[in-house]
């Protein structure tokens, strides 16, 4: 593959923020040099008001994907269908690059829980996931796109490794992956794998978006809070990930902690230095 050529063979959009409530006001007075935003989904299932009032005008001025936290892709429980009827009728609202969720599951009976937990990588768990990722792909009328979830627990039935299972998953089901760069490093720090083992394990021509975000670093253990900048030994795993893949589309993240709007910019800009650093080199292929 050529570091010239976007991994999922689809046009590269470059590198985009999380839309967050705190900037809607600061995007549309400055327009940010922002090649996109994704929205959290599950912020704008609603007929109206401020939200969507803010998502159509940032619309208007910017691509958009959708990132969801409610499907519980991996859960016991049927799909919750009016859930992904709402979905639909966003997409088309926005017609966003992509739709996005977790590998995970996140309810129990009807509630949620409001964790991504992660899925027992067995081949049980593996056809019962790919079966209901067919069923999202009928409701939405395109591939759905799955993020790795970092872990703190490991179940002692697994049969695959994490990286074995996403991979297995996207040729069984269809499904393309958001590789969150910053997942990997928090996992392979709490459970000692190495984290380059899991990226080369994944197929390029599926990966289809890239997160970065911060972590909180306790020593004997990493919790993914997404309220810090993002660290260097990220930094450094996300430059060798563009290295192997090529260009990917890459978001950068913040969930609490919201800096000013600029910080943010200087760190994506940063994000976006590191990239073409990393695209002028040779391919890594191991």
């Amino acid at each position: 593959m050529s570091a010239s050529t976007p991994a999922s063979g689809t046009a590269f959009l470059g590198y985009g923020l999380g839309l967050r409530t705190a900037y809607y006001d600061e995007i549309l007075q400055a327009n940010p040099s922002v090649d996109w935003f994704e929205v959290l989904t599950e912020n704008y299932l609603v007929e109206g008001g401020k939200a969507l009032y803010y998502l159509d005008a940032i619309a208007e001025r910017y691509p958009l994907v959708m990132h969801g936290v409610s499907l519980s892709i991996g859960g016991p429980h049927a799909l919750d269908m009016a859930y992904l009827h709402q979905v639909r009728q966003l997409a088309e609202r926005i017609r966003p690059a992509w739709i996005s969720d977790h590998l995970c599951w996140s309810r129990g009976s009807a509630h949620q829980l409001h964790d991504l937990l992660p899925l027992p990588y067995t081949e049980e768990s593996l056809e019962h996931v790919a079966e209901r990722v067919r069923q999202v792909q009928d409701v939405l009328g395109r591939p759905l796109v799955l993020e790795n979830v970092s872990s703190y627990v490991r179940t002692s039935s697994d049969e695959f490794t994490e990286w074995q299972f996403l991979a297995a998953l996207s040729e069984l089901s269809g499904c393309e992956l958001l590789l969150d760069i910053n997942n990997v490093y928090v996992s392979s720090r709490n459970h000692g794998f190495d984290p380059w083992e899991f990226i080369c394990a994944l197929p390029p021509a599926r990966i289809r978006q890239l997160h970065l975000a911060g972590h909180s670093d306790y020593g004997n253990y990493v919790i993914d809070t997404h309220d810090q900048p993002v660290s260097d030994p990220v930094w450094r795993l996300y430059q060798r990930t563009l290295q192997r893949l090529g260009p990917v589309a890459t978001l950068l993240e913040r969930d609490d902690h919201f800096p000013p709007l600029s910080e943010l910019l200087a760190e994506l800009e940063r994000a976006r230095e590191l990239g073409t650093a990393a695209l002028l080199r040779e391919p890594v292929c191991a």
